[in-house]
């Protein structure tokens, strides 16, 4: 059975790498050739990205023509779009559309064979999937800035979702890698 591990980067203050409130551009301006280095041999991990349609529009129109080092990982490691309005997903190679409903996709993608699934994108898309409790491994990419405004990864849940470190990792820009686990 495949793991679902989900990535997310935010600041040390918790919120999300959204374009409104300056983190990702804290994120593109890392230099750190180590983290690079580990993050792309981490991308080639993924048996599949999972995203949300609107993650799904902005990557389609910049990986397949970027020359970043993720770029090659990224266009070739097949890729799920969940959404229930897109009707086509070739502008990005190796991309299928899940429409259906989102539990029930997972749980058919965890039981394929393969490597773990990793989702990739879009605070709303991963807040839902923590809610549905289909998680197996938080990646959470702290950046060394604080931002006091975003979108804050965790949703309003019902009861504390206790965690317990995996691994950490700390490279020399301040970017730490936290892996964390559902206790018990």
């Amino acid at each position: 059975m495949r793991k679902l591990i989900l990535g997310f980067y935010c600041s040390i203050d918790g919120k999300s790498a959204d374009a409104d409130n300056g983190i990702r551009d804290v994120m593109m301006g890392v230099d750190d050739p180590e983290q690079e280095k580990y993050f792309v041999d981490g991308l080639w991990e993924a048996g599949a990205f999972l995203m949300g349609r609107v993650t799904y529009e902005a990557m389609a129109g910049f990986w397949p023509t970027s020359d970043h080092p993720s770029a090659k990982a990224m266009n070739e490691i097949p890729k799920v779009v969940f959404s229930r309005t897109l009707e086509s997903a070739d502008d990005w190679p190796e991309t299928r559309i899940a429409s259906g409903d989102t539990a029930a996709e997972i749980a058919k993608l965890k039981a394929e064979p393969g490597k773990d699934l990793v989702a990739a994108g879009g605070t709303e898309f991963l807040r839902s999937l923590i809610k549905l409790g289909v998680v197996d491994e938080y990646r959470l990419w702290v950046l060394p800035a604080a931002t006091g405004r975003g979108a804050a990864l965790f949703p309003e849940l019902d009861a504390p979702l206790n965690l317990r470190l995996v691994k950490s990792t700390a490279f020399p820009s301040g970017v730490l890698e936290l892996i964390y686990a559902p206790a018990g």
